[in-house]
């Protein structure tokens, strides 16, 4: 063989298997909410069978309350937790083979309290972990970062205030050197980037106060998560208000584009495919004085306003959309509030089917290998499989109430219920 040509094989299979083992590595993690790349998808095959004995390998229980969903590194399983009474603040880890506690480790207490909505919890943001680190959010109460070898706390910030009202939800997500945050609350709505070594801030940017200042103030608060899409070889933080949608420079905090719509709290998050930009708006109130939200689909290419300009089409939708659609090959799939499970078309907004339900889904469905899990509040898990046609392989049913977004690593199914914390797998 050609000596050249035989080192640019072997350098080509080097980097075949780096890249490989890179990913394989990456579909045991599940770092965020909704997952690594924030779209709820694995390619990872898990069970789409089990029950309360049936395909479980572990159960154990959580005390406190919180909905914030599981995230996993390697062996370790991280989740918040708040007392009952809202009082104090905690972090656990469990070891993802076992369900065995590693660390339980209090963050923030404090004699006085909010109120919350009573779907919410007082540990609803889910945590953000990567190599090393694990970060958590409780809103305004307080953020922390934690070593994951040792337990030990490396900084926290307890000075980033907003009126919630209802209750945290929105969870943080790692961008490079930083760590991004939403406070939007009835009084101030901004973006927070922070050192991830440190928790000092980087930027800070308000939402813009000519749009905010026409809403009344409980129509100014969000719950939503944003995520990070690449356009032009740039990146754009993704970010829907109640009022708005907006992408930003994630580096700086610097507006690039707005959408303008919304009367009112926006909690699902944005989700992207191909290039395009799919969020739910806060509600509108039509002529009638009837309200309603849209799903609108997005070319996220331009700068300034772009409401008039670069909306592909809208779907309208019932007010207050709390679940993420999960999104995969060119069809989305949700649930809306009035229970009404669709698959949509991602390039026309064309329904394709629907199914009114009985339950109600607060949980965002999650992608696993050619299947889609829908968890109802009461513990039902519809498993559809992929595609145009309406197939429903399982109903599976779990004790207890979920409002927990599954984690899905290590060719395992975790969902969390009110009391406990389920690893479903095959046996």
């Amino acid at each position: 063989m050609n000596t050249k040509l035989g080192k640019v094989i072997s350098i080509a299979t080097v980097v075949w298997i780096v890249s490989f083992f890179s990913a394989m590595a990456g579909e045991n993690n599940w770092t965020h909410f909704r997952g690594s790349r924030l779209d709820g998808i694995s390619s990872q095959s898990v069970p789409t069978i089990w029950n309360d004995s049936t395909n479980i390998l572990w159960q154990v229980p959580v005390a406190g309350k919180g909905w914030s969903s599981p995230v996993i590194f390697d062996q370790q399983l991280w989740i918040s937790t708040a007392s009952h009474d809202g009082k104090k603040m905690s972090a656990v880890c469990l070891n993802t083979l076992s369900g065995a506690i590693i660390f339980d480790i209090e963050l923030f207490y404090s004699d006085t309290i909010y109120s919350i909505h009573a779907t919410n919890s007082y540990a609803t943001p889910t945590p953000s972990i990567e190599e090393g680190f694990v970060y958590v959010h409780f809103g305004a109460t307080g953020t922390a970062c934690i070593d994951t070898k040792n337990g030990q706390l490396v900084w926290q910030r307890t000075d980033l205030k907003c009126e919630h009202v209802q209750g945290p939800g929105s969870s943080p997500i790692i961008y490079k050197n930083l760590l991004i945050l939403h406070m939007e609350g009835t009084d101030v709505q901004y973006l927070v980037a922070l050192d991830k070594k440190t928790g000092e801030t980087v930027w800070q940017t308000y939402r813009p106060e000519s749009i905010y200042e026409k809403l009344a103030p409980i129509g100014r608060k969000a719950y939503i998560t944003p995520i990070i899409v690449n356009v032009n070889g740039h990146d754009l933080l993704i970010s829907n208000g109640s009022a708005m949608c907006a992408a930003y420079n994630p580096e700086t905090g610097e507006e690039i584009w707005r959408i303008v719509q919304g009367e009112d709290s926006s909690v699902s998050m944005p989700f992207s495919e191909n290039g395009t930009v799919f969020f739910y708006t806060g509600f509108v109130t039509n002529s009638d004085d009837e309200k309603h939200a849209e799903l609108l689909a997005v070319n996220p290419n331009g700068n300034g306003d772009l409401t008039q300009s670069n909306i592909l089409w809208r779907f309208q939708s019932p007010i207050l959309q709390l679940l993420t659609p999960v999104m995969k090959d060119g069809l989305i799939y949700t649930i809306d509030t009035r229970n009404v499970l669709y698959c949509i078309d991602a390039k026309t907004g064309a329904e394709i089917y629907s199914l009114k339900r009985r339950q109600k889904y607060n949980s965002s469905p999650v992608y696993a290998n050619g299947y889609i899990y829908f968890t109802s509040v009461k513990g039902e898990t519809l498993v559809l499989k992929a595609g145009k046609d309406l197939q429903i392989v399982a109903e599976n049913k779990l004790p207890g109430q979920v409002y927990a977004t599954p984690a899905i690593a290590q060719h395992s199914i975790f969902i969390r219920t009110d009391s406990h914390l389920y690893c479903i797998g095959q046996k």
